[in-house]
């Protein structure tokens, strides 16, 4: 139903009835891209075992043909073994050639790890890198309350001890910044497969991660192209269930596979689970009465407004992220 130009808001309004045109429109706008604006040979994807990058590659190989698409898998110190056996599995059910590129002897060259673990060492003393486990996520009381988010450093000790603060300013950007070397290593190492063969670099970032700025600028935010960037989460999920992507991935629950310690991207970021943030993120950005998002979600008025206050502030603080390189006029 359309009231006064305007599709009523429901918690179906974001399901595609025809995932397969959704598909092919996409996969026509990659090809064109590819072929004609860029003048490539193929397509290369850093592929983790996530939704998002198993998504990416799929649409590249319906849409390019398996020998046209690269995979490139970038383990390190940190990252989940499941991260590269799923992405493995993955790429030979669908034909992709793909090789296997250790970072962690860059992330080290880089100091990556030590850095982070001085700072990570001055919120807890006792904090050993080689035994105990890490990670940091936002605080869930800016859903509920009209507060910003903070983070939080969590560590696990050895002895299964959990211990958690909140990061001051300094370690906290300290943490971040060395964390960051994690995706500038990935994307260089991509775009070294995509030169040497002569292929664009897709990137895997869907709406939520580019219009909130879950991204690491110039990191898995550079990239020659973005086949999700329009599709809310939920949609990612319809893709690949079209596509065939397999179910250990469309299970899998979507992690930052950064730091040592488990975490979800809702607890690290989003602090929403996706099917309430799809829909909630659509009735913020197209203008939707509050009261008539809150009547649908099972919400209060207020709650509703303080989650779009809260998504307001998001993409405020992340523009930064978002801009071009200013050129100077003389």
């Amino acid at each position: 139903m359309i009231q006064n130009n305007k599709q009523l808001f429901s918690k179906n309004i974001l399901h595609f009835e025809d995932v397969g045109s959704v598909i092919n429109r996409l996969g026509e706008q990659l090809k064109d891209q590819i072929f004609n604006k860029y003048k490539r040979r193929g397509a290369v994807i850093g592929i983790s075992g996530g939704i998002d990058s198993s998504v990416t590659m799929a649409l590249a190989v319906k849409a390019l043909g398996a020998e046209r698409v690269f995979g490139v898998m970038m383990p390190e110190k940190d990252s989940s073994p499941d991260s590269e056996n799923l992405a493995e599995k993955l790429a030979k059910k669908f034909g992709v050639e793909a090789v296997v590129e250790n970072i962690r002897p860059a992330l080290e060259g880089f100091k990556c790890y030590g850095r982070r673990d001085e700072a990570m060492k001055r919120v807890f003393p006792e904090f050993n890198p080689v035994t105990d486990k890490s990670k940091i996520g936002i605080n869930q009381t800016g859903l509920d309350q009209k507060l910003p988010p903070v983070f939080h450093l969590t560590i696990i000790r050895e002895n299964g001890e959990v211990k958690s603060k909140v990061i001051p300013v300094k370690e906290y950007l300290q943490i971040v910044a060395a964390s960051n070397f994690k995706q500038r290593c990935r994307m260089s190492m991509v775009y070294y497969h995509a030169e040497q063969k002569h292929f664009v670099v897709l990137g895997t970032a869907n709406k939520h991660e580019i219009d909130q700025g879950f991204f690491v600028k110039f990191g898995d935010g550079g990239a020659d192209l973005f086949p999700l960037a329009k599709l809310y989460k939920t949609q990612v999920y319809q893709l690949a269930r079209y596509l065939g992507v397999t179910q250990e991935i469309i299970d899998r629950t979507p992690t930052t596979d950064t730091y040592s310690a488990e975490q979800t991207q809702e607890e690290f970021f989003y602090q929403l689970p996706f099917e309430v943030m799809d829909l909630m993120w659509f009735g913020f950005e197209n203008g939707y009465d509050k009261a008539e998002v809150a009547r649908v979600m099972g919400k209060t008025e207020q709650e509703v407004e303080i989650i779009f206050e809260n998504f307001a502030r998001k993409k405020k603080t992340t523009e930064y992220l978002r801009a071009n390189p200013f050129y100077f006029n003389v």
